[in-house]
């Protein structure tokens, strides 16, 4: 159950409701309020000025009189309906600029979150959260500037104008109603709301699980299993129908209430307006005014119980998107960061140990390095800590022991972006945006030509592949890259990082998914484009690292073994036995 939210949240919000990048938003914002009050002032006058329509056709004295009036009846609700669209149409900028700032603000930060936050976030869940926490502050710009506000003004307003035109009866009637009304409303809305969280929370169940089964899409398929995403995904929409139809049952229950409450108020003025037309206290003029004044104040209370139904769930919906953009960032340059300066590359592990969680260690002090052009591989069994080595390299968490040097420099003490931008990687599972093949190389460096990206493609022995295609650079490869084999994805992925021109490659078992032919032509590829460059390999083939300077052998998150390839099969150990394993499966 998502908590009530509380006043801290408005003062989350109200940096976002005036844009630092938008000199005008003040100024806008009081052309707005100043359209609302002026909107207000014309809609009073309008029953005022039928009273004195009314009064004259009673006693006609001049045909041009009632015609006169009546021409400025009309006027004052034009001028009213004129000062309401120039109020949301000289704040709209606002509101827009706004939602824009939020929605970039929580993007960029969740780039800067940590790895572990997004393994473990659920996608279907987290977008829907921020979708409707940045329309929740158009919503609360909505309802409280534009509709909670001037409804307040709208009540005091009439008292008033009863209390001074008629009588103290008037506006005690008709304030004690409005206060009955707002209290009955905001009590019973605050019940619905109940129901509309769980509606939202299914809501977000039912988004993750249908995300998530779509993006398992072959899985689904290889395992027949479509009936189970089926019932699975309904169990959430069953959760969500019996939660949408309390509401809307609720929403009946405060509606009659409403109107009870309203009618009741509304007999009681009219009776009291009624019995002093008989007494010639009041003229008939006078009876349609107080009528015209009521109904016109009853209108937009109507809408009270749904604007405090959607101002409360924005401020849920608004709590939900802070918590998000406050996670902190687990990672982060230190102070003093400066830019990483790769000149040879020599990547060196002091007594490094590393855990995901407290109670589980992956890396236990280990110790290795990559001299500067050197190939250093990695092996092990699964789950030897093999992949973590790449990922603490890369910064995306930091080592809980030991440090990390490239070229004599702590990558905790450099920052994050040149540290990566000097580390090129290929890894096992290639993900592509679902763009073109010219966009997906040029991810690799943003600022390259077209003749660069040509040329990657050459090196990555790819070009001739994608000339072929009808539509050549520009072809599509599909969601995650889908369209294209597991041969052409590493190919792509391999142009990707040329292109970034890395000091460093690292290539976490790119080559363990492909088919043995396409493994020996993309493992030549990658031999070719790593000479003379610090390259670490992350291996579970050992036919691809024979000729690595050296390999290490890990296990249970130690280094077991060390030395090339011929040393390691003299020393019949762990190695060994895994290219024993190997070679009789071939």
């Amino acid at each position: 159950m998502i908590s009530s939210p509380k006043f801290s949240t408005f003062k989350k919000l109200w940096p976002y409701l005036l844009p630092e990048n938008m000199p005008d938003a003040k100024l806008r914002l009081v052309l707005a309020l100043s359209a609302l009050v002026l909107s207000k002032v014309a809609v009073l006058y309008v029953p005022i000025i039928f009273k004195y329509a009314i009064d004259f056709l009673n006693n006609p004295t001049n045909a041009a009189v009632p015609v006169g009036l009546m021409v400025l009846y009309g006027f004052m609700r034009l001028i009213s309906s004129t000062f309401s669209e120039i109020r949301d149409a000289t704040f709209a900028k606002v509101a827009q600029r706004s939602l824009r700032q939020v929605g970039l603000k929580i993007f960029d930060h969740l780039h800067h979150l940590s790895l572990r936050f997004h393994l473990e976030r659920q996608t279907g869940g987290l977008t829907r959260a921020i979708e409707r926490g940045t329309k929740s502050i158009e919503t609360l710009l909505t309802f409280l500037s534009f509709s909670i506000l001037p409804i307040i003004a709208e009540i005091l307003l009439v008292s008033t104008f009863l209390w001074i035109m008629y009588d103290f009866y008037f506006a005690i009637i008709t304030l004690l109603t409005m206060a009955i009304y707002i209290i009955f409303t905001l009590k019973l809305s605050e019940w619905r709301i109940s129901y509309v969280r769980k509606m939202n929370e299914n809501d977000s169940q039912s988004q993750t699980k249908a995300i998530d089964s779509l993006l398992n899409y072959e899985t689904v398929k290889y395992f027949n299993n479509e009936y189970h995403e089926k019932e699975r995904f309904d169990q959430s929409l069953r959760l969500y129908e019996k939660a949408a139809v309390q509401s809307k049952i609720s929403l009946s229950y405060l509606n009659i209430g409403q109107v009870f409450i309203i009618s009741v108020g509304l007999i009681a003025v009219m009776i009291l307006a009624s019995q002093q037309v008989i007494q010639k206290t009041m003229t008939v003029g006078d009876l349609v005014a107080v009528n015209t004044f009521l109904i016109q104040l009853y209108i937009p209370l109507f809408n009270l119980g749904f604007a405090y139904r959607e101002i409360k769930l924005a401020l849920v919906n608004l709590e939900s998107m802070f918590s998000v953009m406050e996670e902190p960032e687990e990672i982060k340059d230190v102070p003093d960061a400066k830019p990483i300066n790769v000149i040879g590359g020599e990547i060196c592990f002091e007594n490094v140990s590393f855990s995901y969680q407290e109670n589980r260690s992956i890396l236990k002090d280990i110790s290795f390095t990559i001299p500067a052009g050197k190939t250093l591989a990695v092996v092990g069994s699964s789950g030897a800590g093999k992949s973590t080595i790449s990922r603490i390299l890369f910064r995306f968490y930091d080592v809980i022991k030991g440090k990390i040097l490239i070229d004599d420099q702590d990558i905790k003490s450099v920052t994050q972006q040149s540290l990566r931008r000097s580390i090129g990687i290929v890894p096992q599972d290639t993900v592509l945006f679902n763009d073109t093949i010219g966009y997906n190389i040029l991810y690799g460096r943003m600022d390259a030509t077209k003749a660069e990206i040509v040329e990657a493609a050459k090196q990555a022995k790819i070009h001739d592949f994608i000339e072929s295609l009808p539509e050549g650079y520009d072809t599509t490869v599909g969601e995650r890259g889908l369209k294209l084999s597991g041969g052409e994805k590493q190919r792509v992925a391999i142009a990707r990082t040329l292109l970034k021109r890395p000091k460093i490659f690292l290539f976490d078992e790119a080559t363990s998914a492909l088919d043995t032919r396409t493994e020996k032509e993309i493992q030549e590829n990658l031999r070719e484009i790593s000479k003379n460059k610090t390259t670490l390999i992350i291996a579970h083939r050992l036919s691809t690292i024979i000729d690595a300077d050296e390999i290490i052998v890990l296990e249970k998150g130690k280094i077991v073994e060390k030395g090339n390839h011929q040393t390691l099969l003299k020393e019949n150990g762990i190695y060994a036995a895994m290219w024993k394993r190997q070679q009789d499966k071939k």
